[in-house]
C-alpha cells in the first residue's frame, strides 16, 4: 500500500481498511434482487465489493484513480469509471443510484444540487436513489456540547473532534487509529499503531432543505430506510 491521498484529503490506505457497518444490507433490502447499481463516490470499494457479493452488478464511479485501483470484481459484475460525480454523463439509466458517505451534506449548495442532478440524470423512470445523510438531530447533538466523540469501526478507532460551527456548517477533525500496523507513507506511526487525521466540513440540512434540494433535481423524498434515519430513498 502507498501513502496516496485524494484531492479532498482522504487517505487511500485507510479507506482500504475500513469495514462496512451494515450499509450493503440496507441497500440490498431497498432494491430488487439483482438490480444494477450506479455507485457515485465508490472510494476503494468498501460498499462495492459486498454489493457485488449480494448479486448486484455495480458501475463504480470515483474521481481518484488511486481509490479505483483497489476496486475489483468480475467483468460481468463491475465497471469502474474515473470521473467527477457532478459532471458524470454515462448516457444510460439505472434502477438504483447510490449516493453514500454523507456527500449530500456538502457545505457547497451548488455542488449539492449538481450531485443530485447527476443522480436524477442516471435514474430509470421507476428507479430509486439511495442517499446516506447526516440528519438534523445529529448536528443538534454535536452543536450542543462540541465534545470529541470516539468510537470503533471494526479494529479502527475513530475520533470526531468538533472545531467550530456557525449554527449550520460544522468544521471538525476526524482521527483514525489502527493498532498493530507499521506506519505507511500516508499515516503517522505511533506507539499505538498508525494514525490518520484530516479536517472536514459538513452542513446541517433541515428536512425542508432536503426536500427542496431533491425537488430542485426533479426528485421526491420517498422514505427512510433505517431507525436512525441516516438512509433514505428518492424517486422521480
Amino acid at each position: 500500500m502507498d501513502g496516496a491521498v485524494t484531492r479532498d484529503g482522504c487517505p487511500v490506505e485507510l479507506y482500504t481498511l475500513l469495514p462496512t457497518t451494515g450499509e450493503p444490507a440496507i441497500v440490498h433490502a431497498a432494491i430488487p434482487p439483482g438490480a444494477e447499481i450506479l455507485e457515485l463516490g465508490c472510494g476503494a470499494g468498501r460498499l462495492t465489493h459486498p454489493l457485488i457479493d449480494l448479486g448486484h452488478p455495480v458501475t463504480a464511479v470515483d474521481n481518484s484513480a488511486d481509490m479505483l485501483a483497489h476496486v475489483s470484481g468480475p467483468a460481468s459484475a463491475l465497471v469502474t469509471v474515473l470521473a467527477d460525480i457532478e459532471t458524470l454523463d454515462l448516457d444510460r439509466r439505472f434502477p438504483a443510484v447510490l449516493l453514500a458517505s454523507h456527500l449530500i451534506n456538502t457545505p457547497d449548495d451548488r455542488l449539492r444540487g449538481r450531485l443530485l442532478a447527476a443522480c436524477r440524470r442516471h435514474l430509470a423512470a421507476d428507479g430509486r436513489v439511495l442517499i446516506q445523510w447526516l440528519p438534523p438531530v445529529w448536528f443538534d447533538r454535536v452543536f450542543a456540547d462540541m465534545r470529541p466523540v470516539t468510537g470503533r469501526i471494526g479494529r479502527i478507532e475513530v475520533t470526531d473532534t468538533p472545531l467550530s460551527h456557525d449554527g449550520t456548517v460544522l468544521q471538525a477533525r476526524c482521527t483514525y487509529r489502527v493498532a498493530d500496523t507499521t506506519g505507511p507513507a500516508g499515516g503517522a506511526a505511533s506507539s499505538g499503531g498508525t494514525v490518520w487525521s484530516h479536517r472536514f466540513a459538513t452542513r446541517r440540512l433541515s428536512r425542508a432543505d432536503l426536500h427542496a434540494g431533491l425537488a430542485g433535481a426533479g426528485l421526491r423524498f420517498e422514505r427512510h430506510l433505517d431507525a436512525g434515519r441516516h438512509w433514505l430513498t428518492a424517486a422521480v
